[in-house]
């Protein structure tokens, strides 16, 4: 798999280009922000992008989604209760000074427990609640990866003191993981540097109490 991080915006947020190893067919995970860097990376790789896949929808992860589904013609796939946000983002942007972003209607809808099969990939979507009330995980589980968005952190984890925000549910959502998922598995988080769920169990401070 060939996975290319991509920090962007005032709140360094990573967005993920992925395909399988040398394919023409992509997916990109939380575009958040600086869309023509994001829409120059995709030309550049000459793929064609299946999928817009969004772990949640505070602004720093999709203020890019519609110049890039504009651009490629790819499907957004949001959370199902987050959709409205997306629908109208700055209404729901918490401080002064970002944006403004351009507000998107999702073409499709996750909940957790659907697989998907995009750009070659068996994707499977796991409900992460407790950072935001949709927030969900995609799992590559042949490639032994993570997408997590903001609720596993390289020595942390995610917020919970924005709107919907709540850490015995984030706490679970965590503990979900570790129990499914390999130690060797590796997370690409939305914040901070990639990591390992096995780094993590021995080393997270905040995952003392899961493990």
């Amino acid at each position: 798999m060939d996975v290319r991080m991509f920090t962007v915006g005032m709140v360094e947020e990573n967005c993920f280009l992925i395909r399988p190893d040398s394919g023409d067919r992509a997916i990109i995970v939380d575009p958040g922000d600086e869309p023509d860097k994001l829409i120059g990376a995709i030309e550049a790789l000459g793929v064609t992008l299946d999928a817009i896949l969004l772990t949640h929808t505070h602004f720093d992860h999709v203020g890019a989604v519609a110049p890039v589904a504009r651009a490629t013609g790819a499907p957004v796939y949001c959370p199902k209760i987050e959709v409205p946000v997306l629908a109208d983002i700055m209404s729901f942007v918490p401080w002064e000074g970002f944006g403004p972003f351009e507000s998107y209607d999702a073409d499709e809808t996750v909940e957790g427990g659907e697989r998907l099969e995009l750009a070659g990939f068996d994707i499977e979507v796991v409900f992460t609640p407790g950072h935001s009330p949709g927030h969900v995980t995609y799992a590559i589980e042949a490639e032994q990866a993570l997408f997590s968005g903001d609720v596993l952190f390289q020595g942390s984890v995610g917020r919970v003191d924005l709107p919907g925000g709540d850490w015995p549910t984030l706490a679970r959502s965590i503990a979900t993981l570790l129990d499914r998922f390999a130690d060797e598995t590796t997370v690409y988080p939305g914040h901070m540097g990639i990591t390992t769920l096995g780094r993590e169990r021995a080393t997270n401070p905040f995952l003392a109490e899961l493990v």
